[in-house]
């Protein structure tokens, strides 16, 4: 009986050997790759906050500005219950403000006694959303001042100050044609501000006498150059677009989206109420 047992506990032993080196190393190598992806993930994620970040020779002139350059408030648009219910059952994702408001003001009440009662209600061909594949910032997008101070013929260094010397206005736009262009700008704008977390509009402007406290040195028998710049993001993705209906069926009621295609779109979108610098010597 006792050699019976030893027998059992030695195949319980033997069996749970042989599981921990079939399976031990395979666990650890799971393991080890779900960190490197998670190593991967962080780095990637720092890379793109270093993407965005400003660079010593980018200011904010928000409180030096002499022009009110108005902010970019976006209209968050909840949709009501109706309308998260209709979207819950379309697999396209759908994030147009302007689509999601027209579905919240409209009023649908199928008549439950309307027995094989069927209508399509047509909406129109509309921008549903927006993918964002790429975004970059051209720190010295738009030239829009240029500063000289000549020491040539002085005898002690001088300071060269940045001084606004028109009104200058940088404006961004899509680089292509496109249905719905102002929904798409506002579609494209949204998810620039969230992704760089900068204060981007399609319009901003610098007004005359602008001026920072900050200064160059211009040595003697040298002439300073101080250049500003208004820099831009340049935002890239694709447009899905698609036939939006309504289809009532009895007391039942839906959205079907049809003839779905996308469209490749790019813009520039200039960071508000802030300056590049470049300072040259000759």
């Amino acid at each position: 009986m006792k050699e019976r047992i030893k027998l059992l506990l030695l195949g319980c032993i033997i069996i749970l050997a042989s599981i921990y080196i079939v399976d031990g190393p395979i666990v650890a190598e799971e393991k080890q790759e779900k960190q490197e992806k998670q190593e991967k993930q962080e780095k990637q994620e720092k890379e793109k906050e270093e993407a965005f970040k400003l660079p010593k020779n980018v200011l904010s002139i928000s409180k030096e500005n002499t022009f009110p350059n108005t902010s970019e408030d976006f209209e968050v648009i909840e949709p009501s219950k109706m309308t998260k219910e209709l979207l819950d059952g379309v697999d396209i994702p759908v994030d147009n403000p302007d689509l999601i408001k027209l579905l919240n003001e409209s009023t649908i009440k199928p008549t439950p006694i309307a027995f094989g009662y069927r209508a399509h209600v047509y909406l129109g061909r509309w921008p549903l959303n927006y993918q964002s594949e790429n975004t970059s910032v051209i720190w010295d997008y738009d030239p829009i001042n240029k500063n000289e101070l000549n020491n040539i013929g002085g005898d002690v260094v001088q300071e060269i100050r940045y001084v606004q010397q028109n009104q200058k206005e940088t404006k961004g736009a899509l680089t292509n044609k496109i249905e719905h262009p102002e929904i798409i700008k506002k579609m494209m704008l949204q998810k620039a501000t969230k992704k760089t977390n900068l204060p981007l509009s399609f319009s901003t402007v610098v007004g005359t006498n602008t001026k920072l406290d900050n200064f160059y040195n211009v040595p003697t028998k040298k002439i300073g150059y101080l250049h500003a710049f208004s820099p831009a993001v340049n935002e890239k993705g694709k447009i899905t677009f698609g036939e939006v209906y309504i289809q009532l069926k009895g007391s039942e009621k839906e959205i079907v989206i049809k003839n779905v295609t996308k469209q490749g779109i790019g813009a520039w979108i200039p960071i508000q109420d802030h300056v590049s610098f470049s300072f040259q010597l000759k």
